[in-house]
């Protein structure tokens, strides 16, 4: 411990980083002081070491799958690949930001933050023996961030390189960007065989069964119709304890149904045994059937203890159309969320206003002294109302005077109604607009917004395509609303380039939806990043949202702090859940009950 000390001071002396020699090995790293769990824990709090293993769980997929490869660009990749893959450290779902060793039994920070090491189990092994090595953690960073999906690429941007220092040991540099949560995400790298990949196409797809590390192997693969994982017996990793009493169930199984309408029909049927129910008329109405009554079936309401992030129309800026911040306003005048919520949800529903709602992170009132600190240096770029008027934004709650709003506004922009149609004086170009779909169950939420809309004029259609085209088209930016989300954790960070910067506002793939390049909105995000404290988080995310409200660039939805679950009888599970994310790896197949439900379901 002297040398250890001597080593820090000497380094602080000298101006350079740490030695690895000098800087002490840790079982785990939290975002903020130190992780709950201590060094000889032997399981997550929520799991049961005593849990019997066996049985299946078979779950629905909506669309079709042509890949089993999930990291790249091109296919449609099926359901639950991550299953496979290992990860360097493994996070606990019932603390905020908290990893373990997983890969990695050992863990190395500079205090500075300037550089990271693991030293991975030596036990460690992929599915056909070989063992996992540091070579494969310097091949997988790259190959993911050179070839794989632009989230990496934004995820890792503050990595300066990667090394194998030696065969059990890779050193990580980290650039002077101040993310503190940079040391997590780069635990959360999937780890992917070097040897494997030597001789594939990495970005072309497949329907190989890829081979990977993880407590899962790809068993059976039935492109657009099933994929079965099968538990791997002698997984390397089963008894570390991130494992214990996880990954319990012998065969994950999804199967591929057109839509959410025929899936559900599918599991009353039998032939599902779980379902995470999205519909509240659903929730409220299509459950009222005899194997429910009969206690075969039982239903759940998991609290959901994450941010609710942002369920929205997203309009997309490529489009001329939606230039205007006069033109987003009035689309949005046009929601009209309370009938909604009336008529179709049976009142379920909150309306979501930030995007960071249920959090400490959503803006209220008017701007703190410290989010004007960062606001100030763009206030010529931003609208004066980010200043000056407070949040949550006043518009009127009668649904007439918010079409009398929403046409002056359109009239400041430009627009006139001729002929019963809204047209730019300009252009002559009458407003249209498409709202892209790839599932029928949401069709009759967005009929009545463009109900609404046709009142000013404005034309509407719902295009409904398949996942594929659906798919596709989202990688070129080709619509001009979608339903998507940005979901958020407790503690945002890296991922929000992907979402907000311009960087990635026109890269294929990106989660840059709304097609976002100002440079306000990537300083905001970089001091998110940068935040070295949970208040100024909070305080950096307070400011983000405040931009990202005003600029009027989706049509907010709703949201549900909860998850709903409907499951034929057989599991089992401890409570109480994890307090931040619902972990179905740690349920378990009752053996006796689960022969009983699986031989009703087989008579049905």
């Amino acid at each position: 411990m002297r040398h250890a000390a001597l080593g820090l001071l000497l380094g602080t002396l000298l101006g350079g980083p740490a030695l690895a020699a000098d800087v002490a090995t840790v079982h785990g790293l939290s975002l903020y002081g130190e992780p709950a769990l201590p060094a000889d824990f032997t399981h997550f709090p929520y799991a049961n070491p005593d849990a019997p293993v066996g049985g299946s769980l078979v779950r629905s997929a909506i669309g079709s799958f042509d890949s089993t490869n999930p990291f790249i660009v091109r296919g449609t990749p099926a359901t639950g690949l991550t299953e496979i893959y290992d990860t360097l450290l493994a996070q606990n779902p019932d603390e905020p930001f908290s990893m373990y060793g997983l890969l990695a039994e050992g863990v190395r920070l500079d205090p500075d933050r300037q550089w990271i090491e693991f030293d991975l189990d030596p036990d460690a092994r992929f599915h056909d023996g070989q063992p996992v090595t540091a070579e494969d953690v310097v091949f997988s960073f790259a190959t993911l961030t050179e070839q794989g999906q632009p989230f990496y690429s934004a995820y890792y941007a503050d990595v300066a390189g990667v090394r194998a220092v030696d065969e059990d040991t890779v050193r990580f540099d980290l650039a002077d960007s101040e993310s503190r949560e940079l040391p997590l995400i780069i635990g959360q790298l999937p780890i992917l065989p070097a040897h494997f990949w030597q001789d594939r196409d990495f970005e072309a797809t497949t329907r190989d069964a890829l081979l990977g590390s993880g407590p899962y192997r790809i068993a059976l693969v039935e492109p657009g119709r099933r994929i079965v994982y099968e538990r791997v017996e002698d997984y390397w990793g089963q008894d570390l304890p991130v494992n214990r009493g996880r990954h319990n169930i012998q065969r994950l199984v999804y199967d591929y149904y057109r839509d959410q309408t025929v899936a559900l029909e599918a599991f009353k049927a039998g032939n599902l045994d779980m379902r995470i129910e999205t519909s509240a008329r659903n929730w409220a109405t299509a459950y009222d059937f005899p194997a429910l009554e009969a206690g075969f079936v039982k239903r759940l309401e998991v609290p959901d203890g994450q941010p609710a992030g942002m369920q929205a129309y997203v309009m997309n800026l490529r489009r001329d159309k939606f230039q205007d911040v006069r033109v987003r306003e009035a689309l949005n005048l046009a929601f009209d969320f309370e009938w909604l919520n009336r008529n179709l949800f049976y009142g379920a529903y909150q309306r979501t206003r930030s995007y960071f709602a249920n959090s400490e992170m959503a803006a209220e009132g008017l701007p703190s002294e410290a989010e004007l600190a960062l606001l100030e240096p763009h206030r010529e770029a931003l609208p004066e109302r980010v200043f000056k008027q407070p949040l949550p934004i006043t518009q009127p709650e009668a649904m007439r005077p918010r079409l009398a709003k929403a046409l002056a506004l359109l009239n400041e922009a430009g627009y006139v109604v001729r002929d019963g149609v809204m047209t730019h004086l300009d252009s002559g170009a009458p407003l249209r607009i498409e709202v892209l779909l790839f599932d029928t169950q949401f069709e009759r939420v967005v009929q009545p917004l463009l109900q609404n809309l046709a009142k000013l004029g404005i034309e509407g259609d719902i295009r409904i395509v398949d996942i594929n085209q659906y798919l596709n088209r989202l990688r070129s930016f080709d619509f001009d609303i979608i339903v998507g989300s940005f979901p958020q954790s407790v503690n945002p960070g890296n991922e929000q380039r992907d979402f907000w910067t311009s960087e990635y506002a026109e890269v294929p793939q990106s989660r840059n939806l709304i097609g976002l390049s100002d440079p306000a909105i990537d300083d905001l995000v970089d001091a998110l990043i940068a935040a070295d404290s949970r208040e100024a988080l909070d305080t950096a995310a307070r400011a983000l949202d405040r931009v990202l409200r005003w600029g009027f660039y989706v049509i907010p939805q709703w949201h549900l702090g909860k998850t709903r679950i409907a499951l034929w009888d057989k599991f089992g599970w401890q409570e109480p859940f994890p307090a931040y994310n619902l972990d179905l790896s740690a349920w378990w197949v009752d053996p006796e009950r689960g022969a009983e439900i699986e031989a009703r379901q087989r008579n049905r």
